[in-house]
């Protein structure tokens, strides 16, 4: 007899509303934000099947939205049958309280979505935990009142709640939250101390250390694997980090050298991209690992120049920046895909701010890491940003640090050299870089 085979169905894709609410009258600042929700939602692997919105001059205390526009809502749901509304503002906790009785549906609000997406893209165990402790730390002011609802949440096909860290029971009581929140703390705070020794070896060296920063899905890791590609050591393969064109398609923070032909190495660290609103509790969770941009030599700030909205994009990264700690180092402004801009197919076509790439002015440059364009010219104006004007110092290395003495030797100018009874001397010309790091051997 024939054995009966089962043929498992796949899992449906979660269907989702979106809903906004335009407060300040800016139409085309909200739809740009509309938009970004709806690339959020695809993120997450939702399905958004229709977008809701409403002009009002403040939200309803209730449910934010006003009572007809939840009717339509309620009808939209029906309709496509969704099993999520999604709100592109912070919602309290009573207003989803409201929302989720009347709509009798999971409702969850931007910064919840994006927790979602850290949840699931997370790969090592720091970025689990710190993902993790966002989460606890953002469901507990919204604690009172859930539990009438909490058991329905649970289940249900495509919900968030069973995805990522969601599936943990929701149903945990304050103290408990609070006594994980206090764990995950301690962990956390255990591997900052080791990030803090790696930190310490790569400080004392004196290979340049870069950053790349910027807005979600402008190019980053793109970059990173192209200059892996190029000028990359050892198996570049293994060393490649993932990209996908997605917003917050890496998380993990991943740190490579690069060895370009004729130039100094450095080390290049990827990090987490910003995105406009990034909850605070994930700014927070994350600091730990945006630690590593504040001690940067310099930024690689990554802008897709194609998207119109880039100027904003720049301002976001720059209040980001500011609130990590990282406000005063020096950047290099890299105006990536702009080679979707140009005026017909070539390589070198003029784009639409009149300029052929790849072009370098002062501080920025514009070129395609995708097309490999301009990856050299980057690296020209990395070195001489990060080594700045040369000038004549008189140095004095005792003759027990032979190791300084012989990385200045091979890697400035030395125009006389003089055996002292103390040490070696030599007059020489160096960047500003070099005479920094070589500051105690410095001649007054």
């Amino acid at each position: 007899m024939a054995d009966i085979i089962t043929i498992k169905e796949p899992e449906r894709q979660a269907k989702a509303i979106l809903a906004g609410l335009n407060i300040d009258e800016n139409e085309e600042k909200f739809d740009r934000s509309m938009k970004e929700l709806e690339e959020l939602a695809k993120a997450c692997d939702l399905e958004v099947v229709c977008i809701m919105t409403q002009n009002l001059p403040n939200p309803t205390q209730a449910t934010f939205v006003g009572s007809g526009k939840v009717e339509e809502i309620k009808r939209a749901l029906e309709i496509n049958n969704a099993d999520i509304v999604v709100f592109n503002e912070t919602l309290t906790p009573m207003q989803i309280r409201n929302l989720e009785k009347y709509l009798d549906t999971e409702v969850i609000d931007r910064t919840g979505l994006i927790l979602q997406i850290f949840a699931q893209r997370a790969k090592t165990r720091e970025a689990r935990l710190q993902v993790e402790s966002a989460q606890l730390q953002y469901m507990l002011p919204r604690l009172v009142g859930m539990r009438s609802n909490l058991s329905r949440q649970g289940g249900g096909s495509g919900r968030l709640s069973n995805k990522g860290a969601g599936e943990k029971k929701i149903d945990l009581d304050r103290r408990r939250i609070e006594h994980r929140i206090a764990e995950l703390r301690r962990e956390l705070e255990s591997m900052e101390k080791e990030r803090s020794t790696q930190r310490s070896r790569r400080l004392s060296s004196n290979v340049p250390r870069i950053s790349l920063v910027g807005y979600t899905n402008a190019g980053k890791s793109t970059l990173m694997n192209n200059l892996l590609e190029l000028h990359g050591s050892g198996d570049t393969e293994e060393k490649m980090v993932f990209e996908k064109d997605m917003l917050f398609a890496t998380l993990d923070t991943t740190i490579r050298k690069i060895s370009p032909t004729g130039h100094h190495p450095f080390l290049l660290t990827d990090t987490v991209g910003f995105i406009d609103e990034l909850p605070h509790t994930l700014v927070k969770a994350f600091r730990s690992t945006l630690e590593e941009v504040k001690y940067s030599d310099l930024l690689l700030e990554v802008i897709d120049f194609s998207d119109p909205d880039y100027q904003t994009h720049i301002d976001v990264t720059s209040k980001t920046l500011q609130e990590i700690g990282a406000g005063d180092i020096p950047i290099i402004y890299v105006f990536n895909k702009s080679d979707k801009l140009n005026d017909d197919e070539s390589d070198t076509a003029t784009n639409h701010s009149g300029v052929r790439i790849p072009y370098v002015r002062d501080d920025r440059i514009y070129m395609s890491a995708k097309k490999q364009i301009g990856i050299n010219e980057l690296i020209d104006l990395i070195e001489v940003t990060l080594n700045g004007k040369k000038a004549e110092y008189d140095m004095l290395f005792p003759y027990s640090e032979g190791a300084d003495l012989n990385y200045i030797t091979q890697n400035a100018e030395i125009t006389s050299t003089e055996y002292l009874a103390e040490g070696t001397k030599i007059h020489v010309i160096c960047t500003k870089r070099d005479a920094k790091a070589m500051k105690k051997y410095i001649m007054k």
